[in-house]
């Protein structure tokens, strides 16, 4: 179907006008609240409610011909299937613009026990996964092997992985894994919310975490320094020739632009090397988006050198990463085909409980191993990235230590910068389809389970004692 820019601008629109009515529904359905469900994902599932897979066959089976087609233009769904694959690399380029970008040794100090954790808990998603569809999905319900990454790409990755991912999945010949994908992104979301709101109560009657006098406090604590100077900062920027805005999509649009030179410069060396010696293209089924990220972080080390990192708001760059990770999840859910969900059902649901059974024992019986001080309220904001997104793992650790006593928040987002680029979206999330169809499941698994048995050990060796003489403190008493 061709599409006009009109088409386009009012499949936009309907996006925001959805966005604004599900805001709404959250402010008025107290379940929804209590669950952190995000506007986004709501206005997704009306969006899903009310098109042609739903309302429309109820409608035809009504005889209501007028609503054959559920209430929204045929090309506003097509457009919506086009959005997620294009606004993703957005979501991905702004991630590290705005923010400075420390040294490795600094990042190491902070946040070295939850980078071992983390990475333990993406690639043993690899392992359980392909594990599950070497012996199950695979001989018992004829899903090609790459069932074994959707674990990864749905939970550690996101909806806006899952969905940036789709045109990958139909290049390879399984349009049903983006749609499986989206659903465990779902369940993930969801359950990620609810399994660590039990989890964060459990902790608290054990004493791990004391919640008792936090959240009243929290809510008057003073602004911190760094906020301080970012509320400096973007004062300053608004008084800008240009809107502050305008200027930072400029900035986006060249991590962008980086990202794309990356790719095409992947691509060509690829074609020269390993295509001559007869190895099968791989770089051309990567998306751009985990190379965006890269551009991004690229552009902000040059913007930190030339001394002009007061110039870029990460204020501002969260909201337009934030805006498109919107648009991107209601564009998907909207076109998510419940038509795959169904024939693959029982799948689905083995997938979703391998998930959830592997991050709960990570943060159960791994973190408190792995992790010296601190170990729940750092523990539980990996837990939430593995299961939902980044901003899951933020909400539960808030929830944990509403005044970020442990300074886990910190140590958290300085442990992106060590995982992001890799997996839970990176690099390997990206690859990961390709190298499946290409190298064999089996090949893949011993490669996840060696990087992930490899992170293990390192954290019992190096870790592992201080976390162990940490216990035996507590356990003593003052």
């Amino acid at each position: 179907m061709a599409l006009s820019l009109q088409d386009v601008f009012v499949a936009v629109l309907l996006i925001g006008f959805l966005l604004l009515i599900a805001n709404v529904i959250r402010a008025k359905v107290k379940l929804f609240r209590s669950l952190f469900l995000p506007g986004s994902i709501i206005a997704g599932v009306l969006a899903l409610l009310l098109g042609p897979q739903i309302l429309g066959n109820l409608a035809e089976w009504l005889g209501i011909d007028a609503l054959g087609a559920g209430l929204f233009p045929a090309t506003a769904l097509e457009a919506w299937r086009g959005l997620p694959g294009i606004l993703i690399n957005v979501v991905f380029a702004a991630l590290f613009l705005g923010s400075r970008i420390p040294g490795i040794r600094e990042i190491w100090y902070r946040a070295g026990p939850q980078v071992v954790i983390g990475q333990t808990m993406a690639w043993g998603q690899y392992v359980v996964g392909i594990i599950l569809a070497l012996l199950v999905l695979t001989p018992l319900f004829g899903l090609p092997p790459m069932a074994g990454a959707l674990i990864e790409i749905g939970f550690e990755g996101g909806h806006g992985t899952a969905a940036g991912m789709a045109e990958t999945f139909a290049e390879l010949g399984f349009p049903e894994g983006a749609d499986l994908a989206l659903g465990l992104a779902t369940i993930g979301l969801v359950s990620g919310v609810i399994l660590g709101t039990i989890l964060i109560n459990w902790a608290a009657r054990r004493g791990d975490i004391d919640l008792s006098a936090e959240l009243d406090q929290a809510k008057a604590a003073p602004l911190s320094k760094a906020e301080i100077k970012q509320a400096e900062q973007d004062k300053r920027l608004e008084q800008s020739a240009t809107d502050p805005l305008s200027l930072h999509l400029g900035l986006v649009a060249i991590a962008i632009g980086i990202g794309w030179l990356l790719h095409q410069a992947l691509i060509w060396l690829e074609a020269a090397t390993l295509q001559q010696a007869g190895m099968p293209a791989l770089m051309r089924h990567v998306p751009l988006f985990p190379l965006a990220m890269l551009g991004g972080v690229f552009l902000q080390i040059a913007i930190d050198r030339a001394g002009l990192g007061e110039h870029v708001s990460r204020r501002i760059m969260s909201r337009i990463s934030g805006t498109a990770l919107d648009f991107t999840i209601v564009a998907a859910l909207a076109t998510l085909s419940l038509m795959a969900l169904g024939e693959h059902l029982v799948p689905f649901l083995l997938l979703a409980l391998t998930g959830i059974l592997w991050s709960l024992f990570c943060v159960i019986v791994l973190a408190p191993r792995l992790i010296p001080f601190n170990w729940f309220e750092r523990g539980i904001g990996d837990f939430g990235q593995s299961m939902g997104v980044t901003v899951t793992g933020i909400l539960l650790m808030r929830m944990a230590d509403p005044q970020n006593r442990s300074g886990a928040l910190q140590s958290f987002g300085y442990k992106q910068l060590l995982f992001e680029p890799v997996v839970g979206g990176g690099l390997f999330t990206a690859a990961s389809l390709p190298l499946i169809v290409q190298f064999g499941p089996v090949a893949v698994l011993l490669f996840t389970a060696f990087i992930m048995t490899a992170w293990l050990i390192f954290g019992f060796l190096y870790f592992g004692p201080m976390a162990k003489e940490e216990r035996s403190k507590q356990r003593a008493g003052p």
